[in-house]
Order: C-alpha cells, then structure tokens, then sequence
C-alpha cells in the first residue's frame, strides 16, 4: 500500500503540472512550489522563538485555524508561525496574512520533501486543521519526535480508515499525538482503532463567526439597502441555486435581496438584471442616492459575506445542489432562519445538527421554499427559529480556548 501511496503522489505532481499548461489553478499550484528549499532556508535560518505550524488545506480549514492563531497573538505568544496550504484557493487568498510570519504552499508529500521540510522549518509544534494527514510529513515529524496534533477533526464512519482495507491510512492516524475533534461520534470512531488520545472541543470555526457577528465591520450601503425591509441574503450561491431563488423571489414582491456569489461570473448577474430589470445593482456601483430604489444588491467583490448576513431577515446558502453546502454558520450566527438545497449537505456536520434544531431548513424545490418560508411569517414561529439559532451557536463555542491553552502548557 505504501507503494502505491507513493506512486499516487508522484503521479499528482506529474498531472498538476501537465494541466497546468491551461489551467490556471493548476499552474499556481505548480508555480507556487518552486524554489521552496531556498526560499523557505532563509525564512527559518535563526530560530529564537518556539515554531508553530498550522497546516490547512484550503480557505475553509484556515477558518478553523484562524481564531486559534489570533487568540495567541492577543495572548501576546512568543512563537514564530508558518502557515502552509495545499490549495491555491487557500494560499491566494491569505497569502498576505499578517498574524503570521510565513505563508507558504506545503510540498506535495513524498519521503524527500517531507524530510527536508522539518529540518528546514524544525517546528516544535505542527497543527494540521480538519482532514489533513500526509503519510511521509508525518513518519518525518514522528522521527524528530516533533508532536502532531488534529483541530477541529471529524470523522466518519464511511471514511476509508474505517474500512477494511483501510490499514495503511488508520496507521497514519495513530501516528498523531493528539486529536481535538468537533463530536462524540469522532471521538467513538476513533477508538474502535485504538487511538485513545482524544478530546471532544467541538469546532473552532464557531468561535470565529461568533467574533465577527460581534465585532466585524459594519457595511453602511448594505445597511442602507436593508433600512426597514424584509431581505434574504443569498450567499455562495451557484446556477443551480439561482433557478430556486427568482422564482422564489418573484413570488415574494416584499422581499429584497443581497446576493453573493460563489463566482464572480458576469452571466449570474445578467441572468437576475434579466429577470427584474432595473431593480438590480451591483455593490461596486452602489451609492447612497442610489441604493435605496433597488430590490436586488448584487456583491461583486470577495471578502464581506459573513458580515453581509447581519442585514438579512433570512439566509440561503448556495452549492447543496451541486458539490456541496457552503458556510451555514456565517448566517446561523446572527440568530437568523437559513435555508439551503436538501442534496450535498449531509457530509457537514452542523448542517445536519441546524436542521435537527429547528434552526435551518434544506429545500428540494421553490416550491418547499416558499412553503417554509409563509410558515415563518408567523413571528412567533420567526422569533422561535431565530432565539434557537443563537442558543445553538452559543452552545457550540470555546474550542479555540480548548486548543490554545493546550497549546500553551505544550510550549511553557
């Protein structure tokens, strides 16, 4: 199996970089892991201060990891922290993230990179967020008996290292020295492998929409927009969403609506300018005396969606239709009804919790949308839903003191 680990690996690289001839994602991931031995040695030459290492896959893990870096840096931590990424998504996105000292892409996995990496970097903690666990990276840190720890872990039963084939990936996981997971089913499924070295913390990214409901920025067109009206905040969204919410929209004059989409794809906007006519308007051409006529605020930048959902009566989260559901916690912060499309869900945790608390509703149709939607016109039902949505974003926080104060006992 290893093997065959190995030759899959190599393999990656060899189809990354062929694909990146034309693909433009492809061809960051191939650039972005040149020169990384140079570059990488001059960064870590002079070690003064403990070095932490947070490794997330994408933007989605780097939400997990996130709170976690800035509570050490309020702490005032004396440590120097590298953050690498496997995904452009994530690395494009924070490659300029200043609560850390170095962002970089992580070298694909194999025996030479792995082993170079930890002796260029000589972390005396590495933290990898969520999914993450590469077999060489981590026989590498294991030999300089450098501790690994899981944040924010799930685990499922269909996942393969709970199969019977899944020896060499199980393996893996008992290598790590500690895991801090998001549920009691991880915890249970983890030691029918005889991996006992678990804590239940639940999910950092909690803590993290819980701060930025708090404290993040107002938007004032956003608010002025939304100044005494009913309006659904559509986040994320992709095609497949866009043909449930114009007729849902349609069918609701009162409504208003901010959308954000997935894509900044010029065809999405002129499908609703289409459909509405003059009622739509782009946030890059929004203006106080223009604003306030409009029923549709199209958000055409990156950046402001979880603060968008404080000025929405109601929440659609877009991509259950297709690849899967987006951030649902973004929105179910602010105490607020989400909806989202009843197929690709199930693999998010919260969004199966959400819908059992009363507090989100995944829809097959316009049809079931609108449905649960007059059911919420009732304010008693409204108030309901949206006083659950709180409780249960409340009974969910705290993972990020959890892990930093472990972290904290691992370095003093």
């Amino acid at each position: 199996m290893i093997f065959l680990y190995w030759i899959f690996s190599q393999l990656s690289f060899l189809i990354y970089k062929t694909v990146s001839w034309f693909n433009p994602k492809a061809a960051l991931f191939v650039k972005g892991r040149k020169n990384w031995r140079k570059a990488l040695s001059v960064q870590f030459e002079n070690k003064i201060q403990p070095i932490l290492w947070f490794h997330c896959a994408s933007v989605g893990e780097f939400e997990q990891a996130r709170p976690i870096i800035e509570s050490l840096r309020d702490r005032n931590v004396s440590v120097k922290i590298l953050l690498t990424f496997f995904s452009p998504s994530g690395y494009e996105l924070r490659k300029n993230y200043d609560k850390v000292d170095v962002v970089t892409y992580l070298p694909l996995d194999s025996p030479t990179n792995a082993k170079d990496f930890v002796e260029i970097v000589k972390p005396d903690l590495a933290i990898f967020i969520k999914y993450e666990f590469w077999h060489y990276y981590i026989q590498a840190l294991n030999r300089k008996k450098i501790q690994i720890w899981s944040v924010s872990s799930i685990f499922r039963r269909e996942q393969i290292y709970f199969k019977w084939y899944g020896g060499f990936y199980a393996k893996i996981l008992s290598r790590v020295n500690q895991f801090f997971v998001q549920n009691e089913e991880s915890v249970r499924l983890l030691s029918t492998l005889g991996i006992n070295q678990v804590i239940k913390s639940g999910d950092s990214r909690f803590d993290r929409v819980a701060e930025v409901a708090k404290k993040g920025a107002p938007i004032p067109l956003a608010a002025l927009f939304s100044n005494n009206k009913q309006v659904v905040v559509a986040g994320s969204i992709w095609k497949e969403d866009i043909e449930v919410i114009i007729p849902f929209l349609k069918n609701n004059p009162q409504l208003h609506a901010i959308i954000a989409p997935h894509e900044l794809k010029e065809e999405y906007y002129t499908i609703f300018e289409k459909e509405f006519l003059n009622e739509c308007l782009k946030y890059s051409n929004a203006k106080e005396e223009n604003v306030i006529g409009k029923r549709i605020l199209w958000i055409d930048n990156v950046g402001m969606l979880s603060r968008l959902y404080r000025y929405g009566k109601y929440a659609y989260i877009g991509g259950a239709f297709g690849k899967g559901l987006h951030n649902t916690l973004e929105a179910a912060c602010y105490g607020i009804p989400v909806f989202f499309g009843n197929k690709n869900y199930r693999k998010f945790l919260e969004a199966s919790e959400m819908i059992k608390n009363g507090v989100a509703f995944a829809i097959a149709n316009e049809n079931e949308f609108q449905m649960i939607f007059q059911n919420l016109q009732k304010e008693e039902i409204y108030h309901d839903v949206c006083s659950k949505a709180i409780d249960y974003v409340n009974s969910k926080t705290g993972a990020t003191k959890m892990v930093v104060e472990a972290i904290m006992n691992k370095l003093s």
